[in-house]
């Protein structure tokens, strides 16, 4: 491929104007500010570090819209995961595939270049093994390497319906394992993205009610120094059950029983207290969040200003898919805290008057961390990359981070313009170039999977 060459782009130490850039190997091998283009360059306006989405369920994109309508009783994230279950339960591999590669391929375009795929649809429809315990996880791998997105795979132990180790429910059952059988699917999993360059394997127990403190610890030597996910205090009716069965708060009962540490992700984390955030900062964990995941379900708001305000770690996330859109994840994450709150700008950081900067930053430093990568554009690191559109009504006549704050306020998924990941351009003109072929599988996927719903 052609060299680029960018009028700003921004670099770990700020915005430079006039950059050149060269790859090799998938990743960046030389940076130079300053310098004008040379006549084979590819030439950008705009470019920034591609972002991280740490914490994605990928066959939930298929079930986008089927779940808003108001049911017999008030509804809640327990009666959308009961049409989950419903939903799920005619998938098969084929499925996971087709809709993995939309999800993915929707992710790029918006300007994520690694996703974290937190990966618990494991068995086949009646429970079973697949021939092969890794079908899913190879699935999974396909579709990333069809798109071209970054992998952190995360295959889920899950092993029960409520705390203290309750019987998994009927609906629950493609996703159960026991710790040996847990151990086989991880051996599986880690075979089936080794054709994958620089993909990442961690572990994810799903929740405190879905596993026990002592099978976590059983599992976490299955981790091998890769990152740690967990779902943790979602939901108020989960805090409720975990102080009626332990005790103690489920971030309490996590950072005191379990090993946390930077390798940690707490997904969603929204119903704590101020001690808990303090030692959540202290383990020096992230804190995942899923602004629009988290608004289409009902969960509640992360105090992320006292979080950020504190050192705190925290990247974003797109969850359940029901809308992939890098930088909308970011804008309801400011105006979360702004109804909260009262006020205006409330994730500005210190080192910045921008909101769309601080945001842009908090997000880009804390999905790296928990997806166990490096980044940032510099030599020696993959070379993911966005380019936004300076025409783009958002963005004209303004500068560096104003650039930041009209994309994330003002623009959105279609100020994206072209996406690079390891070096590879696998989005122009805000399209993904296996949009077509990607988009007829997917929906002849959903035309079977809905035809009786």
């Amino acid at each position: 491929m052609a060299d680029l060459w960018f009028r700003s782009l921004l670099l770990p130490d700020g915005w430079a104007d006039d950059v050149r850039l060269t790859f090799a190997g998938g990743r960046i091998s030389h940076v130079a500010a300053g310098v004008p283009a040379e006549a084979n360059d590819e030439r950008h306006d705009i470019g920034l570090p591609g972002l991280p989405n740490l914490h994605s369920h990928a066959f939930q994109r298929g079930m986008a819209g089927l779940t808003e309508r108001r049911g017999a009783t008030e509804d809640s994230f327990w009666t959308w995961r009961e049409a989950m279950y419903h939903f799920v339960d005619r998938m098969s591999p084929d499925d996971v595939e087709a809709i993995a590669a939309q999800a993915y391929a929707e992710m790029l375009e918006s300007g994520f270049t690694r996703v974290g795929e937190f990966h618990y649809l494991h068995h086949d429809i009646d429970g079973a093994d697949y021939d092969n315990i890794g079908e899913t996880a190879e699935r999974i791998a396909a579709a990333a390497a069809e798109t071209g997105i970054g992998l952190t795979l995360l295959p889920v132990f899950y092993a029960h319906s409520g705390f203290g180790g309750q019987p998994a429910a009927a609906g629950q059952r493609r996703f159960v394992s026991t710790i040996d059988r847990y151990a086989r699917l991880m051996e599986a999993s880690r075979r089936a993205v080794s054709p994958l360059a620089e993909t990442i394997v961690g572990i994810a127990p799903h929740s405190l009610r879905a596993v026990t403190l002592d099978e976590i610890e059983s599992v976490l030597p299955l981790a091998a120094g890769g990152p740690v996910h967990i779902h943790v205090a979602e939901q108020i009716k989960e805090v409720e059950e975990c102080l009626a069965w332990s005790g103690k708060r489920p971030v309490d009962l996590l950072l005191d029983r379990l090993p946390v540490d930077a390798r940690w992700c707490l997904v969603h984390a929204t119903h704590i207290t101020e001690a808990e955030l303090g030692a959540i900062v202290e383990h020096g964990a992230v804190v995942g969040l899923c602004p629009i995941t988290e608004a289409n379900l009902g969960d509640g708001l992360f105090p992320a200003r006292s979080f950020i305000d504190q050192g705190g770690h925290f990247g974003v996330g797109s969850d359940s898919n029901i809308q992939i859109d890098a930088a909308a994840e970011l804008r309801l994450l400011e105006y979360g805290q702004r109804l909260v709150l009262r006020s205006r700008n409330a994730l500005v950081r210190p080192s910045t008057s921008s909101t769309g900067r601080s945001l842009f930053d908090g997000a880009h430093d804390g999905g790296r961390r928990a997806l166990g990568v490096s980044g940032g554009i510099a030599v020696g690191k993959p070379a993911d990359l966005v380019s936004v559109n300076a025409d783009d009504n958002a963005l004209v006549h303004r500068r560096h981070d104003q650039w930041l704050d009209g994309w994330i306020f003002s623009g959105g998924r279609n100020t994206v313009d072209c996406v690079w990941r390891a070096g590879q351009k696998l989005v122009s003109g805000g399209r993904h170039h296996r949009t077509e072929a990607i988009g007829q599988r997917y929906r002849q996927a959903l035309a079977r999977l809905l035809q009786d719903s």
